[in-house]
């Protein structure tokens, strides 16, 4: 039974997260042959403030990197 425990940052829409189940699912049944009937995938969201990287949390870096006027 494979379960997949995937983290991402808030924001991600109802239609994305579906698709990653369907993608996510599909992969393992085709690489190790999976029963999709079998996997199970949670999706927890995390604040920006609880999400941290590259010594900054992610809200701080999202800050940064707007301020630098990429498009």
């Amino acid at each position: 039974m494979p379960y997949i425990n995937l983290q991402i940052t808030r924001g991600a829409t109802r239609a994305q997260k579906a698709e990653i189940v369907r993608e996510f699912t599909a992969t393992l049944a085709r690489v190790l042959g999976k029963k999709p009937e079998h996997t199970h995938i949670v999706i927890q969201e995390i604040d920006d403030h609880d999400w941290g990287f590259a010594g900054l949390l992610t809200d701080e870096w999202r800050k940064g990197e707007a301020g630098k006027g990429h498009s």
